[in-house]
């Protein structure tokens, strides 16, 4: 008898491809907004210019080998990306109370957070320690604490459905009555899938508020530089909390700002009281990771580090950058102005006002169906579009859709 025969089977995880096909044949059109992937304006992924040139480097540099990394990761790679959340001069750095875990992705540095926390967070064992995730939030979030043990993982107020924007009020709500030492996971910035950041007012509301409530802040950073096409904008949040004097995590992704979606590059940037408890911290990181995946992947790594390290590839990498995010930030512009143009019912100030790859659009349930059956436009049900999904040649056809989904379905 198989000993795995009681196992259940898992539900299926949705994976997008870009199906964009504007054959000649207009019944043929098809739009996918829920790709979870930068597109170029032709509907391609796009390799990053910078990205090419530095794997020629590395291919053509015979010092390199593939002997295995540190277990916790290439040491060029983890203090780079550290500095480019936290700034060069940050003083936490300077003082020797930043560290790292080179991690598999975003998801693997949010994992290895929340195995440490479990574990060791406020001394104790965790598994009854409130985590809070936005309400909504990335669907991996509530998934990757639950299997990290916690057993209470709930929902903060987040999004104002009528108002198209932050609930604040709800916000700071959930903040003041939580308990005491509960873990709360922010969105750095480009909020995922709402689009919508609190303003740099609000976010030191909330940061007040967090301090004197003794809450832990473990950031999540997918997007920096690929929201706004500014490295520092997009990290003032967690720059802030840190200048705040707070203990944190911040888990950062070079998927999207990097285009290196299957290198699984993360980091996960520890923010310690002082040096001596860092390196506790990253002892037991070290034992963690050895049971967990052993030791990191090198090629992502080193395109990342050489980028970085490099002041003449970092100017090219951020002007790459800018170039995904001026498109994103195009796109929102012309999608509102369309919109606006026809006369299509409601306020759609919120398109421009949101930030990032993801915009909600506030279409209900039903036109959304609508979209999907009628107009053979893909989105996600709650409404969430990847705006890097609207091209030149579709965006006139997504506009109307959108029109005849809102004026004719209730």
């Amino acid at each position: 008898m198989s000993v795995f025969c009681e196992v259940p089977q898992a539900a299926p995880v949705a994976v997008f491809k870009l199906t964009q096909d504007f054959n000649n044949d207009p019944f043929l059109k098809k739009v996918n907004l829920g790709v979870g992937a930068y597109r170029t304006d032709e509907g391609q992924p796009w390799v990053l210019p910078v990205v090419k040139k530095v794997e020629k480097i590395i291919v053509h540099d015979d010092r390199l080998n593939h002997e295995y990394l540190p277990i916790l990761g290439l040491p060029e790679f983890r203090s780079a990306a550290s500095k480019i959340a936290l700034g060069d001069d940050s003083p936490a750095i300077l003082e020797n109370r930043v560290g790292a875990v080179q991690c598999l992705g975003g998801t693997g540095a949010l994992k290895m957070g929340a195995e440490f926390l479990r574990r060791f967070y406020n001394g104790n064992n965790n598994t009854k320690t409130p985590v809070y995730v936005s309400a909504p939030t990335w669907e991996n979030h509530n998934a990757v604490f639950a299997n990290a043990g916690f057993e209470d993982v709930r929902p903060y107020k987040y999004w104002d459905a009528e108002k198209r924007g932050l609930d604040l009020a709800g916000f700071l709500g959930d903040l003041e009555s939580c308990p005491e030492h509960s873990i709360f996971v922010l969105h750095a910035c480009a909020h995922n899938p709402t689009g919508t950041d609190p303003t740099q007012e609000q976010w030191e509301l909330i940061a007040e508020v967090m301090m004197r409530r003794k809450l832990f802040v473990f950031f999540d950073s997918a997007y920096q530089g690929f929201a706004s096409g500014s490295l520092e904008k997009d990290a003032w949040a967690v720059r802030y909390f840190v200048s705040m004097g707070f203990e944190m995590f911040c888990a950062q992704s070079f998927s999207k700002n990097f285009g290196l979606y299957n290198e699984r590059v993360g980091n996960l940037t520890v923010v310690a009281r002082d040096a001596d408890n860092l390196k506790r911290v990253l002892s037991q990181m070290e034992k963690i990771v050895r049971t967990t995946w052993s030791n990191p992947p090198a090629q992502g790594a080193r395109i990342v580090a050489t980028t970085l390290n490099s002041p003449e590839l970092f100017i090219e990498w951020k002007d790459n950058v800018k170039t995904m995010a001026d498109r994103v930030l195009l796109m929102r512009e012309q999608l509102k102005a369309k919109l606006q143009a026809l006369g299509t019912p409601g306020t759609w100030d919120h398109i421009t006002e949101q930030i990032g790859m993801f915009s909600f659009t506030g279409l209900n349930p039903k036109q959304v169906e609508y979209m999907v059956k009628e107009k053979h436009i893909y989105l996600m049900a709650s409404g969430r579009i990847n705006m890097c999904g609207l091209t030149t040649k579709n965006i006139d056809y997504v506009a109307e859709s959108i029109h005849e989904a809102v004026t004719t379905v209730q």
